[in-house]
């Protein structure tokens, strides 16, 4: 199953919250909470290219199935992680105490990020 495409943010669950543990500004907080968010995704084999578009701010991270990257955090800290593939259709990564799992089912992913005993949960819908 290919994870390419485009997809566009339809709801989001514990987004101030998460965001506020992560240490995140107010002002950033209030200002990302209702913009639209755009996720790319170039999947090449084991090789990924993910840009999230939020209003202005475009955060990007690559990285390859399996082997050591770095990655770009949302309040832009750089952390080395390892994405690992579970199924054909689920990619979970460990950074910073945070667990990320991006599964694909159809056309609609479902990001969900924990931290603690807080979830963060993102739904999109290929566009």
């Amino acid at each position: 199953m290919s994870f390419t495409g485009k997809y566009e943010l339809q709801s989001q669950e514990n987004f101030e919250p998460f965001m506020k543990a992560l240490g995140l500004p107010d002002e950033q907080i209030q200002k990302g909470k209702d913009m639209k968010s755009i996720s790319e995704i170039v999947q090449d084999g084991n090789k990924f290219k993910v840009t999230v578009t939020t209003g202005s701010k475009v955060l990007s991270n690559e990285f390859t199935i399996g082997e050591e990257c770095e990655m770009e955090l949302l309040t832009g800290e750089k952390v080395k992680a390892v994405v690992h593939m579970e199924g054909n259709n689920k990619l979970v990564a460990t950074l910073k105490g945070l667990k990320s799992v991006t599964e694909l089912n159809g056309d609609t992913i479902t990001h969900t990020m924990t931290l603690g005993d807080l979830t963060y949960k993102r739904i999109s819908k290929r566009i």
